[in-house]
């Protein structure tokens, strides 16, 4: 069922002992309204419509991983009721199981592959990559299609490169609707894939996320954790995406059942200098780094990087607080870890 957009409601939390039929209102309650009652039993309600009425319970895929896990403190926090799925994302069955036991009203894909210590993983592991990426992607979102369930999936925005259309620091970034133009790391091309096949699901929301920073400076995972332990690094302007800030909005986006593809990333591009000069103004005063070339950079990685700037006006129309990368960067990295390292 496709529903007009309304503007958010008050959100009520569902005990997590709660069942599907257990949170529908009383046949002869003012509240059963029948379009609601349609959607709690099987209807799709997406692009802005919202089903908040019924309660909240999210499934999450990716407990072992940065984002799930931080997915789940999040709802903590906001005490919205979520489980973790047990389920292979490629075995349907398992994922049916999971989604039969949870009763959940929206399910969350922080699964994946990304491959260890980094992307060049899976270009050796083509097989296992295409399995969790596409094959199994694909599969949780069929099975969520037909229970009626919207999916937010957290993909990637390193599909795409510079080129003429998009030229390096012009501040003109790649849209939803572009077709991805990189395909020089095997990771990438089974995002892009996954990402044009999702488009015929119409329950799906796709979160392009960029070069993940967060507040936790001590996670391997972090984009400046990363840089800041490189002997040498690049020095090119790329969008990316603060998870303090926009993991909460992916749930807010949740609520008001958007789906679709989106640009996950703040507004605008900073470079891995300007990060690193923020690092050292703000955390460590004697930081020093080395930049070498992206033909140097080529002898020490397997496949070529990600390089692009994404436009972000379709996510801060929605969303008109979102930061922009460097003032996000401060609010929510810099100053909180400054302040941390002088107490």
């Amino acid at each position: 069922m496709i529903s007009t957009r309304h503007q958010p409601r008050a959100r009520v939390a569902v005990p997590l002992s709660a069942s599907p039929s257990s949170i529908l209102p009383a046949l002869d309650s003012p509240l059963a309204d029948p379009d609601l009652r349609r959607y709690l039993t099987m209807g799709i309600m997406t692009n802005g419509s919202t089903g908040e009425a019924s309660g909240l319970k999210f499934l999450i895929y990716g407990r072992t991983g940065w984002i799930g896990g931080l997915l789940g403190r999040l709802c903590e926090a906001q005490g919205i009721p979520y489980v973790y799925g047990a389920g292979r994302l490629e075995n349907r069955s398992q994922l049916e199981g999971d989604i039969a036991a949870a009763g959940p009203t929206h399910v969350f894909n922080a699964a994946g592959v990304t491959g260890r210590p980094n992307v060049d993983w899976c270009e050796t592991h083509r097989v296992e990559t295409i399995r969790a990426n596409v094959v199994g992607t694909l599969t949780l979102a069929d099975v969520c299609r037909e229970r009626g369930l919207v999916l937010v999936n957290y993909a990637t925005g390193c599909i795409f490169e510079y080129d003429d259309a998009h030229p390096l620091g012009s501040g003109i970034g790649f849209k939803e609707e572009d077709i991805p133009n990189f395909t020089g790391s095997f990771y990438s091309k089974t995002k892009a894939m996954v990402e044009e096949l999702l488009k015929n699901y119409e329950n799906v929301c796709t979160l392009r996320v960029r070069m993940p920073i967060s507040s936790d400076l001590s996670n391997p995972r972090n984009f400046i954790t990363k840089i800041t332990r490189y002997e040498k690094v690049v020095n090119i302007p790329n969008s990316m995406t603060i998870l303090d800030e926009l993991l909460p909005i992916s749930i807010e986006m949740a609520r008001r059942n958007l789906t679709g593809i989106w640009n996950f990333t703040n507004p605008g591009a900073v470079s891995h200098n300007e990060i690193l000069e923020m690092y050292r103004d703000y955390i460590d005063p004697n930081f020093t780094w080395k930049n070498f070339s992206l033909e140097e950079q080529a002898k020490v990685i397997v496949a070529p990087r990600s390089n692009n700037e994404l436009d972000t006006t379709k996510l801060k129309n929605e969303f008109p607080e979102l930061l922009s990368i460097k003032e996000s960067l401060i609010k929510y990295v810099f100053k909180p870890n400054q302040n941390a390292s002088a107490a």
